[in-house]
């Protein structure tokens, strides 16, 4: 999958793992700094990646997905980001966030080359979205192209009301 930032080429690492997959082994840092691994994430799950939370797209989208998770019954959604759990929780505090989860995946990288979104040359993720079911099989996956802009909101949406 071509990817690019700011209409230049970048390259992922990793293996973007395909509908029908089983969801990869992974850890992530919680706020508090412990590691969460997807076995501790189970039932229907939406993982979002977004390069980070301090930026005017990923703002918008994470806000976004704050609003429509309160209405996903059932449903945890998960934002990945490189920021440091601190920036993650500052952030957080400061956006009224409270109905979707935020972890770090600063400290090895683990999810973003689970899932074939770690962006090489900048060591930040690729915007994307992966929907999972409750028995942890991916049936939706989205790679925005451009890393600047924002997801595809109504597609994601409808693989999750779908499951």
């Amino acid at each position: 999958m071509k990817v690019t930032m700011g209409g230049n080429p970048v390259t992922l690492e990793g293996t973007l793992p395909s509908v029908g997959s089983r969801i990869p082994s992974f850890t992530v840092t919680a706020a508090d700094l412990s590691g969460v691994s997807q076995s501790e994430m189970k039932g229907k799950t939406v993982f979002l990646t977004v390069p980070s939370v301090d930026t005017p797209v990923c703002d918008t989208e994470v806000r976004r997905f704050n609003q429509e998770a309160a209405a996903l019954d059932g449903v945890t959604v998960n934002v990945i980001s490189m920021d440091l759990p601190f920036a993650q929780a500052r952030w957080c505090g400061a956006a009224g966030i409270g109905a979707v989860k935020l972890y770090s995946d600063y400290n090895g990288q683990s999810f973003g080359k689970a899932f074939g979104v770690l962006i090489k040359e900048l060591g930040l993720l690729a915007r994307a979205a992966f929907v999972a079911d409750a028995d942890g099989i991916i049936r939706y996956v989205q790679v925005v192209p451009e890393v600047t802009n924002e997801p595809n909101y109504d597609e994601i949406l409808a693989a999750v009301k779908n499951l």
